[in-house]
């Protein structure tokens, strides 16, 4: 019997990560070093405020499932109000 876990079964590799890099609308990678770095810093502050939430609906007695399901509503009614950026970045600039 094999003790191996289907790849299916693995987790997906995080967000920003170079299994799972942020995309444009295009499916261009983002590799801005910046954009990167503030992407990876709105992920950790989302997720904190998340946790936080939750865990208060779970101490206040709310089902964790229904909290959870009510986050992604909130998430998935998000817009940005912004159009979607076109073509890649440009080149860094030189200095001379």
């Amino acid at each position: 019997m094999s003790t191996e876990r289907p790849v299916s079964s693995f987790p997906p590799a995080p967000y920003g990560s170079p299994q799972n890099p942020w995309r444009r609308p295009d499916g261009s990678v983002i590799s801005c070093t910046e954009k990167l770095k503030v992407m990876q810093e709105n992920m950790e502050e989302l997720r904190q405020y998340a946790l936080d939430a939750l865990e208060d609906a779970v101490l206040m007695g709310c089902d964790e499932a229904q909290a959870k399901e009510a986050f992604q509503s909130v998430i998935a009614a998000l817009d940005s109000g912004y159009a979607p950026a076109e073509g890649p970045e440009p080149a860094p600039e030189t200095k001379k």
